[in-house]
């Protein structure tokens, strides 16, 4: 989904347009998942069939929705996590559903519990929880559990960079790559980068309220590592990652070092880093060629991942 920052900034009589970002907020959290939910999200332009599970015990059991374009049997997957701060989204991502149509593989976006309600681990718990469900019912879906991919956006990627480091250190599924689009790995905002307020779309004191709710507090440098992958010292041996990030993004800074710490670290790395672009702005703007180069390098990684 789209965020329309100015309109809901207007609603809560912030400044307008983009620079400010969402003020968010546990107080307004509530009100702004509904001015967003009233937002009309635009349906996808082609076919997809969409296939509604849920994975373990009733009543606690996260739900998958799993995309695809044709129902052969062994295909590649990916675990895709939206984004959203880790405060707001849902699991019938755009994005999600664009990848299994373009590269006609399984797209399995997972519905995962948000903070301030539900702070770290829960939702990564139901990723890791949505993880192995994947892999140990990979026949009856009708995927290939040798190919299998995470990956995610913004926090969705902040996800998937702990799931992999989760599933190297609980010897988890095998893992084909994981596939970080500007990824909210940093809770300190430690780099130049962030150092600067006004970012737009996502700001500095945006960013800082949204992991305030999800770490339910301030745990700084004693952040755990599942939660705040550039928290973690030894990132050896996780699987091959993609980040890509413009910049303009408050996480160019953050991103651009993790890259370079699994790459020194022997991950194989692909980091892709695009002028001028600011958080999202593929998003707010698929049209413009930038947003097109960041989306087909996308494609390319995860096509060449799953072969």
């Amino acid at each position: 989904m789209r965020f329309d920052t100015q309109r809901i900034n207007s609603e809560f009589r912030q400044g307008p347009g983009l620079e400010p970002g969402l003020d968010i907020n546990r107080e307004n959290i509530a009100q702004i998942r509904g001015l967003l939910g009233a937002q009309s999200s635009a349906p996808a332009p082609f076919e997809i069939e969409t296939h509604v599970h849920r994975v373990g015990e009733e009543g606690t059991d996260p739900q998958v929705i799993c995309y695809r374009k044709t129902n052969r049997a062994m295909q590649p997957c990916l675990l895709w996590m939206h984004g959203g701060g880790y405060v707001l989204g849902d699991a019938e991502d755009l994005r999600a559903k664009q990848l299994a149509f373009d590269l006609d593989i399984t797209v399995a976006s997972v519905e995962y519990r948000l903070a301030p309600e539900h702070p770290f681990p829960a939702g990564l718990d139901d990723c890791w929880q949505a993880l192995n469900w994947l892999s140990t019912n990979a026949d009856t879906l009708g995927i290939d559990a040798g190919r299998l991919a995470i990956g995610g956006a913004s926090a969705g990627a902040g996800l998937a960079a702990g799931l992999a480091l989760k599933s190297r250190d609980e010897q988890g599924p095998d893992l084909a790559l994981q596939l970080l689009l500007y990824p909210m790995l940093d809770n300190l905002h430690a780099s130049e980068s962030g150092k600067i307020e006004t970012h737009p779309v996502w700001s500095r004191a945006t960013s800082f309220s949204a992991w305030e709710m999800y770490l339910n507090g301030v745990p700084g440098e004693a952040a755990p590592i599942y939660a705040a992958a550039a928290r973690c010292t030894d990132v050896g041996g996780v699987a091959p990652a993609y980040i890509c990030v413009g910049t303009e993004d408050l996480f160019y800074g953050e991103d651009v070092d993790y890259a370079r710490r699994l790459t020194a670290a022997g991950v194989p790395c692909e980091l892709a880093v695009y002028p001028g672009l600011y958080h999202a702005a593929d998003v707010y703007f698929p049209e413009a060629r930038i947003s097109q180069r960041l989306m087909a390098s996308v494609r390319m990684a995860l096509a060449d991942a799953l072969a």
